[in-house]
């Protein structure tokens, strides 16, 4: 089920939640840093933005934009996390070989962070998110469909 990608159940401790939060947190903060900066100088970046696979500098800095922004505030609530990232992920791998052509002394920023992102998508966000009270209720209403069809 579609749930237990999203929702998966936590055998986190508060103590490693504590630790993923704060990885959320100050990953979450710059990265929005980043989409802040974009956002308040949209009208001097927008015309030489690099365009990405055809799409157009401008539409490639709204993507861009969406990714630092929305989904860093979705992944720093932890609020549908695994799929928040995704476009996180992407925007920085996109950033790391198309704009700075994999080469890690020109690209460190994005690979750093590209690399973090992948590391907390296959963590998930812990206990402190928003996912994990909406997982465990899912997965609680799952059970108990499961146990009334078995009886």
């Amino acid at each position: 089920m579609m749930y237990k990608f999203l929702f998966p159940r936590y055998s986190n401790t508060p103590v490693m939640s504590m630790l993923l939060l704060a990885l959320r947190l100050l990953f979450g903060i710059l990265f929005m840093a980043h989409g802040f900066d974009k956002l308040s100088n949209y009208t001097v970046i927008a015309d030489s933005y690099p365009s990405f696979m055809g799409l157009g500098g401008k539409f490639t800095l709204l993507l861009t934009m969406f990714a630092e922004l929305v989904c860093a505030a979705a992944f720093i609530l932890g609020f549908l996390f695994r799929l928040a990232v995704i476009p996180m992920i992407i925007t920085m791998l996109v950033a790391f070989v198309w704009v700075h052509h994999g080469v890690v002394a020109e690209g460190e920023l994005s690979f750093i962070y590209a690399v973090m992102f992948v590391i907390l998508a296959i963590t998930g966000p812990g206990l402190y998110s928003i996912d994990a009270p909406v997982g465990e209720y899912l997965m609680y209403k799952d059970d108990t469909r499961t146990k009334r069809d078995s009886e």
